[in-house]
């Protein structure tokens, strides 16, 4: 039997809709009964991470304990995050539950690590940038991580928002130019660790770019496919 997928919600609703799409547009499925049961909290009380981490906000953690409680007493078999910065608070989470959580960056170094990349990029959010979510779990696999100087920052700052605003033609434009940057300074690939990035960049030529959901989703989909073996945290 297939096991069912608990999405915890509530940081970010484009993040958690896009990983649902991708989970489903990646399952092979002939029929509507081969898709993956999924369960998805989506807790708006949840308080903003990035303020949080920086000392400035109310402790999200007992908010997405909650999310993630919920799932498991409605029968998920496992859990997935879609917010970058949620994971700062991950191992709080995965002890207070007893089914596993994947964990999008560390999945991500994984895909990176099995594909031979050895030095990549990151374009994400402060919030992202300061825990250094990708950078630890891109050490653990021996993978170096170029971040964006503070000028930089700035530029992908403004491209986020603009991307949030509807301005897609800015968002690319800022968000293009630091990627070439961090191409220049050895990037061999750009890991979007923000979900409206790869609205306005993607995969070229000039841009390899990694997409975190994307590889998440995937492995969501693998992970519910295993009926007969207990998922492994990476």
């Amino acid at each position: 039997m297939q096991k069912v997928v608990g999405i915890i919600g509530g940081m970010g609703p484009l993040a958690t809709v896009d990983l649902m799409n991708k989970i489903i547009s990646y399952t092979p499925a002939m029929k509507d009964q081969d898709h993956i049961h999924i369960i998805a909290d989506n807790y708006s009380q949840i308080p903003d991470r990035t303020t949080a981490i920086l000392g400035k906000g109310t402790d999200p953690t007992p908010y997405i304990i909650q999310s993630a409680q919920r799932l498991e007493n409605a029968g998920a078999d496992f859990l997935v995050i879609a917010c970058n910065t949620a994971h700062f608070f991950f191992e709080l989470v995965q002890k207070s539950v007893s089914i596993p959580i994947l964990h999008m960056p560390l999945e991500t170094a994984r895909f990176l690590q099995e594909n031979s990349f050895r030095k990549v990029g990151l374009l994400a959010t402060d919030g992202t940038i300061n825990t250094k979510l990708y950078q630890h779990s891109c050490q653990h696999y021996d993978i170096e991580v170029i971040e964006p100087n503070i000028e930089m920052q700035k530029e992908v700052m403004d491209g986020i928002y603009a991307i949030k605003g509807s301005n897609l033609e800015k968002g690319h434009f800022c968000l293009s130019k630091v990627a070439n940057k961090l191409i220049k300074q050895g990037a061999v690939a750009i890991i979007a660790g923000c979900t409206e990035i790869p609205l306005v960049l993607r995969s070229s030529q000039d841009i390899c770019i990694i997409d975190p959901t994307e590889i998440l989703a995937k492995t969501v989909i693998k992970a519910a496919n295993e009926t007969n073996k207990k998922i492994q945290l990476v």
